[in-house]
């Protein structure tokens, strides 16, 4: 049995190394990232672009500073030249970027002089261009900024001017245009600001990848468990057999005792524990007693003949005895079967039993039933 287990510990450890790894990628997966700023290589290509009022007869004015790419700096100056001004800096992305598999974005912001800003996301829905808003807040030492993109708000002045139903409210990341920052209602007028937005990062999750990763393990581990029953059985099975056939030489052996023997004292003594192991009081004194030997002529025949001590001795006829019973009185209870070779205790029967067979006597009952029902289909 024990070369049994180390196998299945070995089985256990390379399951959990592949439940970690396994479970190291579904959770990297189902947690998609992508910087913007700085551009990582899952980032859609962008390029920065300045957006004002001026084509609208505004004089307000954006001047992008960093063409690296690492921090978004600009620039911007709110006139008052129309009714609703607005200066913004913008990540124009070539084409559209379909950003549907996040859900949150998070950046740095810097700002002088503080300021309540815009992250205007612009969403092309059939044809159209769609913006979807949200206010952020920023100060001369930066603020760690985390906006949600599905709760982002659509101007109503949007929908009047595009003559669409206020109830429809709704848009998708699949297609979008850009991510645009700037000056909000909010913004001080004719006012020169400066404004660093770095690091900034989608987020996302997906819980295809942890419903899968649950799924891999339960299936795993339950294979893994009626894997190592089955092939437990198998294993305990054949270490029964085999200590079964080991135990009949024993058994002969312990025919031979009761007869005739060269050396009388020794056929006395082996022949008196033979036939008395049964009796639950029967000790090293009681033996004695019956023979007439001493105590250590009774040990020097045990270990001379047999390598054994009085006590493993005894242990060793009673048990072999029991596995016999267990095995062909298929009638008498298990308490029957200890009392029957000496054992009144029962919970101290089965501790015995299982050292010697690796099993409890119910489960050796079971096996050799089993190892002996196998046997007969073999031999028809």
């Amino acid at each position: 049995m024990q070369h049994f287990y180390r196998k299945a510990l070995g089985a256990f450890v390379l399951l959990l190394a592949a439940d970690a790894l396994i479970a190291g990628f579904c959770i990297h997966r189902s947690a998609p990232s992508a910087s913007l700023l700085p551009r990582d290589r899952t980032a859609p290509h962008w390029h920065a672009a300045a957006i004002t009022d001026a084509p609208f007869g505004g004089a307000s004015t954006v001047r992008i500073q960093d063409a690296t790419r690492q921090s978004l700096r600009f620039d911007f100056r709110v006139a008052d030249a129309i009714p609703h001004p607005w200066a913004w800096a913008a990540l124009q992305f070539d084409g559209t970027a379909d950003l549907s598999r996040y859900s949150t974005v998070s950046f740095l912001a810097k700002c002088t002089p503080a300021n309540s800003l815009i992250l205007n996301i612009t969403v092309v829905d059939e044809g159209v261009a769609k913006p979807a808003m949200t206010f952020f807040s920023c100060n001369e030492k930066g603020m760690p900024v985390s906006l949600d993109l599905t709760r982002l708000a659509i101007p109503e002045w949007w929908y009047d001017a595009q003559h669409v139903d206020l109830a429809r409210r709704s848009y998708q990341l699949d297609r979008v245009a850009k991510l645009e920052f700037g000056a909000s209602q909010y913004s001080p007028r004719e006012l020169d600001s400066h404004v660093e937005i770095s690091g900034l990062t989608l987020h996302g999750r997906d819980d295809r990848y942890l419903i899968a990763l649950a799924v891999i393990l339960v299936a795993g581990w339950t294979a893994f468990g009626i894997g190592f029953f089955r092939a437990q059985s198998r294993a305990l099975g054949a270490t029964v057999a085999a200590r079964l056939r080991k135990d009949l030489s024993f058994v002969a052996y312990r025919q031979l005792t009761v007869e005739r023997f060269e050396d009388k004292a020794k056929a006395d003594i082996l022949r008196f524990i033979a036939t008395h192991y049964a009796q639950a009081g029967l000790d090293l004194d009681a033996v004695a007693a019956g023979t007439g030997a001493t105590r250590g002529k009774v040990n020097d025949v045990l270990k001379t003949e047999l390598g054994m001590s009085f006590a493993g001795y005894l242990k060793k006829l009673r048990l072999t005895e029991a596995a016999r019973l267990l095995t062909d009185a298929a009638g008498a209870t298990v308490a029957e079967v200890a009392y029957s070779v000496g054992y009144a205790n029962g919970s101290y029967f089965n501790k015995l039993f299982k050292e010697e067979y690796g099993c409890s006597p119910r489960e050796f009952r079971k096996l050799a039933s089993r190892l002996e029902t196998s046997a007969d289909h073999r031999d028809a």
